[in-house]
């Protein structure tokens, strides 16, 4: 069984000679580095323990999440929904959000 995107595809445990299994791990590898390195800035790396880069069947790089609490799923929900607000502020013209406290000038 297969989405439209390959993703459910199985894993490839055993492999078929002329699929580009390397290429497919390679790019899920630096995927879920550039996902590990902003969950350490945010402070979740210890929340997605199980990110790692997989390749399934057809030679097309995963990115597997793992197991993660409830919570740590919301969190990461809310962050991509105030990226993308962010995101179209940016493209309407307006500032971009921030999410540090700013102080105001003395």
């Amino acid at each position: 069984m297969t989405d439209r995107r390959g993703v459910v595809a199985k894993r490839a445990e055993e492999l078929s000679p002329g699929v580009p299994y390397v290429r497919g791990w390679n790019r899920a590898r630096r995927s879920a580095g550039t996902l590990a390195d902003q969950l350490v800035l945010l402070g979740l790396d210890c929340d997605f323990p199980g990110l790692v880069a997989d390749v399934n069947v057809s030679g097309d790089g995963v990115v597997q999440l793992g197991a993660v609490r409830p919570e740590a799923a919301e969190l990461l929900a809310q962050l991509i929904v105030a990226g993308l607000k962010a995101e179209h502020r940016g493209s309407m013209g307006e500032p971009p959000m921030t999410t540090r406290q700013e102080t105001p000038a003395a």
